[in-house]
């Protein structure tokens, strides 16, 4: 019988393991913060500012193109935001470069550069065109959008919805911190999160070896001397990520005991209803399978 069975009083670990399933959080973990980071769509637009409002007078305007020419000319700095009113995010700044396809039969190319500094002439009117081409042009002429800090802090929202799936894996993670610091705070225990190897030596004292070099774990607790190694997941849906973590967890609460190191799994979610195999598989081969329900429980407090 596993230690968690007869540290909970369930007769038998098939009795835990139905327990666990039947208390997963069906309905999720979203938090406010999962939406939107509106500090991070600010900041991102706040460097802008300036140039978005002096491209605001393009709004109505009837040649888009000789007017932004111009614009480029007075106002450098313009072709700078042009990126994020298109949504899109260079990795290196200083190379901005677009080939847009002009003859899909011969595949000619139009090239254009964002990344001038101080363009001349002709380089302001290949920007502009390339402005008209993408269609922004269309929708300051035809007044489609009355302000373009305001358009472009909607396009910020839009690529920071990328991050939501991230998000949801951090959503989990301080919803079991909340636990552990209590725990501890209550039981005179030190904690780290995302903690190495290097982290760990630092805080304590304590040599471990790690199974990959580029390994952080989500939570490490001490207790006297002997550390308490944490995972902690969430999944809403199903899929193959289920049953590869469950296998890699096997293996990784192996090495980890083997150091005389406890390993802590926390997870939970409604996608396990469809994965119960692979998760029983490591709730067999390991001591400690837990979930938010049992931290609500106080389980973490009682296993400490």
């Amino acid at each position: 019988m596993k230690k968690l069975t007869t540290l909970l009083d369930f007769n038998s670990d098939d009795e835990l393991f139905k327990y666990i399933i039947s208390t997963l959080k069906l309905k999720g973990i979203t938090q406010w913060d999962y939406f939107v980071k509106w500090d991070k769509v600010h900041n991102n637009i706040k460097p802008y500012e300036v140039e978005l409002n002096i491209l605001n007078v393009l709004i109505g305007k009837e040649n888009i193109e000789e007017e932004l020419t111009n614009l480029i000319l007075q106002y450098p700095k313009v072709v700078n935001v042009i990126p994020l009113l298109l949504a899109i995010r260079f990795k290196n700044k200083k190379e901005q470069k677009i080939n847009i396809v002009s003859n899909l039969k011969t595949f000619e190319y139009d090239h254009f550069d964002l990344s001038i500094k101080v363009p001349n002439k002709e380089e302001a009117q290949n920007i502009a065109s390339f402005f008209v081409g993408c269609g922004l042009g269309d929708l300051v002429k035809d007044k489609k959008v009355k302000n373009l800090v305001d358009y472009a802090t909607g396009v910020e929202v839009g690529l920071d919805s990328n991050g939501r799936k991230n998000r949801g894996g951090h959503q989990m993670e301080n919803a079991v911190e909340v636990y552990i610091k209590e725990v501890c705070e209550e039981l005179n225990l030190s904690y780290l999160k995302e903690a190495n190897a290097k982290a760990i030596k630092n805080a304590w004292g304590i040599d471990i070896t790690l199974d990959k070099s580029s390994r952080r774990l989500d939570y490490v607790i001490n207790k006297n001397g002997k550390l308490y190694f944490f995972e902690v997941n969430f999944y809403n849906g199903g899929g193959s990520k289920l049953k590869s973590t469950a296998t890699e967890y096997v293996n990784m609460n192996q090495y980890w005991n083997n150091q005389n190191i406890d390993f802590i799994w926390i997870t939970d979610g409604a996608g396990w209803l469809s994965a119960t195999l692979p998760l029983r598989e490591y709730f067999d081969k390991a001591e400690y399978l837990l979930n938010l329900e049992m931290l609500k429980n106080e389980v973490l407090k009682k296993l400490l």
